[in-house]
């Protein structure tokens, strides 16, 4: 540990911190101390079963309830919200085509921010006489808690949708945490006087809207604050890589990579300005492919598009999936040709969710149209979407 580690830093220090990350393009730079647990809520959620297959949420809990099992000394933890809105967002899109949340359409924001959380890294090496040792810094892939710890910071409050909201942006804050040994004083969180429990529950600013809650077409919260990620058409169509539930999939609508439903509700989003985007690279030209451009995808295609992009975790026939459950809603039978190629597709996954947007645009017409597709087929999942053609 080096000198500078537990040092207390002055206020005129800790200001002048706050302006230089700032000037690296973090649109909001808050602190918190370190010491309090902040577990309790997400031990609940995974007891209950909400978090779906995302087994590493259960295999990072401890670590993430105490910032002391990630850096061990740690004092504070700095919070920095990089704004991600753009205008043209107010207006009301082209309703023909997908969806994509809208955090989706730039390059990857893990892979743009993290310059400026090594550049982060330097100056508070600099200000505060450490050595790399003494921090760690995530954009949201670590065991760190970024709401919780943000809400602490004053950056924002937890809304009855579970997101953080800033006063001053409303929903739309990439978090990036700074983990270190350098004691900063806390700001003040938006409560002056804490819960018993150090957890503030959950819409401090809400009132009585829950226009977030009403809104959800999955009926994805079973309470305020609290997301049944098993119904989320985020999780469905980003973190689920199998099959998506067929009573959800009409819930879905034209949802084709995440969802901003429960976000583009929220009055406090009234308030929101377009962001500088210093550690950003918008991909405006994603909102405007089409359905059947989706539908035709090949991987060169695939991997032509959306490289650089979140998306491309997704892989192709994770993308194609969604699209299948797109062209369903949709109900436009010029998508027919398209989605009975791929009802034979290599993958299961993609040929069930083909098979079953056939039968919701052709109904009765559906068996017939899927007769040679259905010839030689094995896997019981692509079986099961077939006999609910009868």
């Amino acid at each position: 540990m080096t000198a500078g580690a537990g040092r207390r830093m002055a206020d005129a220090e800790r200001e002048a911190l706050r302006e230089g990350l700032r000037a690296l393009g973090f649109d909001e730079v808050r602190f918190a101390a370190a010491e309090a647990e902040a577990g309790a809520g997400l031990r609940a959620w995974l007891a209950d079963g909400l978090h779906g297959d995302m087994a590493w949420m259960e295999r990072t809990a401890e670590k993430r309830a105490s910032a002391d099992l990630v850096l061990p000394g740690v004092r504070s933890v700095i919070l920095l919200g990089v704004n991600y809105w753009r205008d043209e967002w107010r207006a009301k899109g082209d309703e023909g085509r997908p969806l994509w949340a809208r955090y989706a359409q730039y390059e990857d924001y893990h892979d743009t921010m993290k310059p400026g959380l090594e550049a982060a890294g330097r100056v508070l090496e600099e200000m505060a006489g450490i050595t790399a040792a003494d921090y760690r810094y995530y954009v949201d892939t670590g065991p760190v808690l970024e709401r919780g710890w943000a809400a602490r910071s004053g950056l924002g409050f937890r809304g009855k949708n579970a997101m953080l909201i800033s006063k001053k942006h409303g929903n739309w804050l990439f978090l990036a945490s700074i983990l270190t040994r350098v004691d900063i004083a806390p700001d003040e969180p938006l409560r002056k006087k804490p819960a018993a429990d150090g957890a503030e529950p959950a819409g401090l600013l809400c009132g009585k809207c829950t226009r977030c809650l009403d809104a959800c077409p999955t009926n994805a919260f079973p309470a305020p604050g609290v997301v049944d990620a098993r119904r989320c058409i985020s999780y469905q169509t980003i973190e689920n890589r199998g099959i998506i539930p067929r009573e959800l999939r009409a819930g879905i609508g034209t949802h084709v990579y995440g969802c901003d439903i429960c976000l583009e509700v929220c009055p406090w989003n009234r308030f929101a300005q377009a962001g500088r985007q210093l550690l950003l690279a918008a991909r405006p030209d994603l909102a405007g492919l089409t359905l059947q451009e989706l539908l035709e995808l090949t991987p060169a295609r695939f991997a032509e598009v959306f490289r650089r992009t979140a998306i491309k975790r997704l892989k192709l026939t994770g993308l194609l999936r969604n699209a299948c459950v797109v062209a369903g809603n949709a109900g436009d039978a010029s998508h027919l040709p398209a989605l009975r190629k791929l009802a034979v597709h290599e993958s299961a996954v993609v040929r069930a969710h083909a098979v079953w947007a056939v039968r919701k645009i052709a109904g009765a017409g559906a068996a017939e149209l899927l007769g040679a597709a259905r010839v030689g087929e094995t896997d019981a999942t692509v079986l099961a979407e077939h006999a609910a053609l009868t």
